[in-house]
């Protein structure tokens, strides 16, 4: 790699990927600390790079996940040309995600075999690892590291953000709970459980915030109604979401983008797998209790459990996340 060199990163679609591939930024400042990284990445990502202070530039983009959006990347890789990229490195392992650096004519162009994309890609590489971090990593790995750097993200003052909500700065601690999950209902941990765990917290004399996304509004919604406690889905952005976990004294989730978001504050935190598996995205973070049965029937990687019961997730008592949240908040 040359020195002062310039990278782009062809970004992923999902904000748990997003929040990983901040380790493959870590890498390539370990390996080359002057170079200079600019990611292409959906419109929504802008904030969450923003906090990562290894990025040098956002370049954003609105083609929409699974859309093939040919005009439009033919025109992004006409207008970087000019910015004299020595290498690109893909993520997506997708045919399309590759047209970009091929149309702007990137001389080395890095990333997994995934859709046969050779000739598009001409630094082609077979994944060798389970982690998706890992994965990501090593893309950008030429010489030897010890281990890989964790996600580490920075964020901004939260005083904005909490005035817009019309909230004061807490005084007591704060749970999180980040009850959804983009992927569907077989990665969500009964919202019954979420609630009983609010509630013991409440009566402890601790504040409960729900935090997540539109989607997730009718979920809350329910747990609010069980406990009162603050329903803050669809009313932040996700970089907002990231500045108000920073705050945060202890979070429950399920396996979603907001998990890997709190492992990268170094929140501690009780990570609950049902239709995935940790051993391939893991929350980054010592701070992290990972929670899964590991039945016979899991991981599927089902959007709904394919039998109906669910009890990957069901079985998962709140006794026992409050146990663990006991010992992992020390308050």
């Amino acid at each position: 790699m040359l020195q002062n060199s310039k990278i782009l990163v062809i970004g992923p679609s999902w904000v748990g990927d997003m929040v990983m591939a901040q380790s493959l930024f870590k890498v390539l400042k370990h390996e080359q600390p002057n170079v200079m990284i600019d990611v292409l990445a959906p419109t929504w990502s802008e904030g969450l790079l923003q906090r990562m202070p290894e990025v040098h530039q956002f370049i954003s983009h609105t083609i929409q996940h699974g859309q093939l959006g040919w005009q439009e990347r033919r025109r992004i890789g006409s207008t970087l040309q000019l910015d004299s990229y020595q290498q690109a490195i893909v993520l997506p392992n997708s045919w399309k995600s590759a047209l970009i650096p091929f149309w702007a004519n990137i001389p080395r162009r890095t990333g997994y075999r995934g859709e046969m994309r050779y000739g598009l890609l001409n630094d082609v590489r077979k994944k060798q690892h389970t982690k998706t971090v890992e994965q990501f990593a090593a893309l950008g790995i030429t010489s030897s590291i010890q281990s890989i750097p964790q996600p580490h993200l920075l964020p901004e003052p939260v005083a904005p953000t909490l005035q817009g909500l019309h909230l004061d700065f807490p005084q007591v601690p704060i749970l999180a709970l980040c009850p959804g999950a983009e992927y569907g209902p077989a990665k969500c941990w009964p919202l019954e459980y979420y609630a009983t765990c609010a509630q013991e917290k409440i009566r402890e004399g601790w504040q409960v915030w729900i935090l997540g996304s539109k989607k997730d509004i009718p979920i809350a919604q329910k747990i609010q109604a069980l406990t009162g406690c603050l329903n803050l889905c669809g009313q932040t952005s996700l970089p907002e979401a990231v500045d108000l976990l920073s705050l945060s004294t202890a979070v429950i989730t399920n396996d979603s983008g907001l998990m890997h978001v709190v492992a990268a504050l170094d929140k501690p935190l009780i990570a609950l797998y049902g239709s995935s598996s940790p051993k391939m995205t893991p929350p980054l973070s010592d701070l992290a209790h990972i929670v899964s049965l590991e039945l016979a029937c899991s991981p599927c990687y089902q959007r709904t459990c394919p039998k109906q019961h669910l009890k990957c997730l069901q079985d998962i008592t709140p006794e026992r996340v409050l146990e663990i949240l006991k010992q992992i908040s020390h308050t």
